[in-house]
């Protein structure tokens, strides 16, 4: 199983919504698919169902069946992390829920993070608790990719969330604050990198450990205006810019030479209009609307466009990340 996390310290520019259509589009491709809610806002969970399922998921606190539930023997003090039980959302998505009170983690992992150099036992299983908590429940689902949706900050749960990943998508606009978000991004996670191979230098414990991997696979640029399918001039110049920044500052290999949104742009969304409120009334994606939920005429063929975007996005990623061809290419939904 690869390990891929959505992240973006910025918040607001439709990382929840990525993670969530990328969950329902990779099984179109034979994938089997974990999403994980390590949001503490828990939006990816509160995506997939109704506020009364929510409730009961939530109200039970059964271990293991939200992200919490997994790490709250850690929290306690009592133990280490419970077995994970992810909820079956289809034959081929699984899903470990978010949980609004996952806040509760930030000052256990913050804590932690400098007594794992000590070789701290307790700290370390801490600070892999996601990583094991993401094995554990990709065995029991059976996937071979997990998506992680995590929060938009630079937080002790973020970084304990981010070691759990092989790879690492940044969600993007077209504007300034998502280039100044990628001066921040890029080299907190270079540091958080490097101080986890120290780590693991020092580090002699009976349990697995991540490898701190968080390969930068590339970005996304979301909900950019069109214009006779190209952007609208206001936001052309952010565009030509990004490459730049994202090669100087998340890769750290500088800004010299000439470059093209083709080195790392692993695809480009549009703005799908009124097809999001649909989706999310009816609890599905917006490639998935029917004439039954409103979709029909020109709306009809927005939802053949998100398809086709959705699924060019999933092929680039799958071929980026090196998931091996699937024998089972599905062209109907999971």
């Amino acid at each position: 199983m690869i390990t891929i996390a959505l992240f973006n310290n910025l918040g607001g520019v439709g990382k929840t919504t990525l993670a969530y259509h990328l969950a329902h589009m990779f099984p179109r491709l034979g994938y089997s698919i974990l999403a994980v809610d390590l949001d503490p806002q828990a939006n990816l969970t509160s995506a997939f169902f109704e506020d009364d399922t929510l409730e009961r998921v939530w109200d039970e606190e059964v271990f293991g069946q939200t992200v919490l539930t997994c790490v709250q023997p850690i929290l306690d003090g009592t133990g280490d992390i419970a077995a994970a039980s992810p909820l079956r959302i289809s034959p081929r998505i699984c899903l470990l829920c978010g949980d609004l009170g996952l806040s509760q983690f930030e000052d256990k992992l913050s804590e932690s993070w400098p007594k794992g150099f000590a070789n701290d036992q307790a700290a370390l299983r801490a600070t892999s608790a996601f990583y094991r908590m993401i094995q554990d429940a990709g065995k029991t689902a059976s996937a071979d990719v997990a998506i992680l949706d995590v929060g938009p900050n630079l937080g002790a749960i973020n970084r304990s969330a981010l070691l759990a990943a092989d790879f690492l998508i940044i969600p993007l606009a077209a504007d300034l604050f998502s280039l100044q978000g990628l001066k921040n991004l890029g080299p907190a996670v270079r540091h958080w990198r490097r101080l986890w191979t120290e780590m693991l230098e020092k580090a002699k414990v009976s349990f697995p450990l991540p490898a701190g991997r968080m390969e930068p696979l590339g970005y996304v640029m979301l909900q950019h205006a069109v214009r006779a399918d190209r952007p609208a001039k206001g936001y052309d110049r952010w565009l030509q810019r990004v490459p730049g920044i994202y090669r100087e500052f998340v890769l750290g290999e500088g800004a010299q030479g000439s470059l093209t949104t083709e080195n790392y742009c692993l695809g480009t969304l549009r703005n799908y209009g009124s097809l999001m409120p649909m989706a999310q009334e009816a609890r599905k994606p917006m490639f998935d609307l029917s004439p039954a939920d409103g979709a029909i005429g020109s709306h009809a063929q927005l939802v053949r466009v998100c398809e086709r975007d959705f699924r060019q996005l999933a092929e680039a990623i799958a071929l980026a990340s090196g998931l091996s061809a699937s024998s089972e290419m599905a062209a109907s939904p999971e």
